[in-house]
C-alpha cells in the first residue's frame, strides 16, 4: 500500500529525547547564577524548540543584551552537565528504526545546535538513520519554514508528502508555514490545549500512540 508521506521529520527535543525538564532546570539555573529573575517551568517549557537565542530572551525578558553570551555559557554549563543522562523516550529508537526499514526518509528539524545535534545523535545511536537535518544556528529558527523548505528542496519531496512531528507550538506553526502537515506529541513541553489550538492532524499523547497513529495513517 503506497504510503502517504514519503518525507517524516521529527522535532528532537521534547519529541524524540525526554529533556524537556533538563532545558527548563538550565534556564532557572542560568537565571539564578545571573542574579535575574528566574523564569516560572511553564514560561521556561514554551520557549522549548526555538533557537537558544530567541528561547533566552523570551524566557528570561529582564536579560540585558552585554549579558547575554554569559547566559548562554551558563545554559549550557548546566544543560552539558547531566545531558548524558538524557535517554530517548521508550520506543523512539525503534520507532526510527521501523520507518528507515520502510524506506521513509526521515530528518530531523530542531531548535538545537548543530554541535548540540551531533553530540545527541551519536549519543543516541540514531545518527545513521537520517537523511538530513537541520538546527536553529544555520537557518532560521521555528516557526519560520525555513528548516522544512530546505529539507525538502534536499531531499526531493513536495510539501504534500512530509509530515512534521513535534511536541511544541513552533513545530505546528512551523509545518503550517511550510505548508507541511503537522502531527503533535503532547509528552513533550506544551500542554495539549495549546497544541490542539495549532489545528495538527491529530495530538497523540504517548511514544506507543505515536507509533500505531504512523503505522495506520502515514
Amino acid at each position: 500500500m503506497a504510503k502517504r508521506f514519503e518525507l517524516i521529520v521529527f522535532d528532537w527535543d521534547g519529541t524524540l529525547l525526554d529533556s524537556a525538564g533538563a532545558i527548563v532546570q538550565a534556564i532557572q539555573a542560568a537565571s539564578a547564577d545571573l542574579g535575574l529573575p528566574v523564569p516560572p517551568d511553564a514560561r521556561a517549557r514554551h520557549v522549548i524548540g526555538l533557537g537558544l537565542g530567541d528561547a533566552l530572551r523570551h524566557a528570561v525578558p529582564e536579560l540585558a543584551e552585554a549579558d547575554y553570551p554569559k547566559m548562554v555559557e551558563r545554559y549550557r554549563y548546566h544543560y552539558l552537565a547531566s545531558d548524558h543522562e538524557l535517554n530517548l523516550f521508550e520506543g523512539a529508537c525503534e520507532l526510527i528504526e521501523s520507518l528507515h526499514a520502510q524506506g521513509r526518509l526521515l530528518a530531523v528539524a530542531t531548535g538545537k545546535s548543530r554541535k548540540g545535534l551531533a553530540r545527541a545523535l551519536e549519543h543516541s545511536g540514531l545518527g545513521p538513520f537520517f537523511h538530513a537535518t537541520r538546527c536553529a544556528d544555520e537557518c532560521f529558527s521555528k516557526p519560520h519554514p525555513a528548516m522544512l523548505e530546505e529539507l525538502m528542496d534536499e531531499l526531493g519531496v513536495a510539501s504534500e508528502a512530509c509530515l512534521m512531528i513535534g511536541d511544541t507550538t513552533h513545530d505546528m506553526q512551523m509545518a503550517r508555514n511550510a505548508r507541511v502537515a503537522g502531527l503533535a506529541v503532547s509528552f513533550g513541553a506544551h500542554p495539549v490545549e495549546q497544541l490542539l489550538a495549532e489545528s495538527p492532524l491529530a495530538c497523540v499523547h504517548t511514544p506507543v500512540e505515536l507509533r500505531a497513529w504512523l503505522e495506520a495513517h502515514a
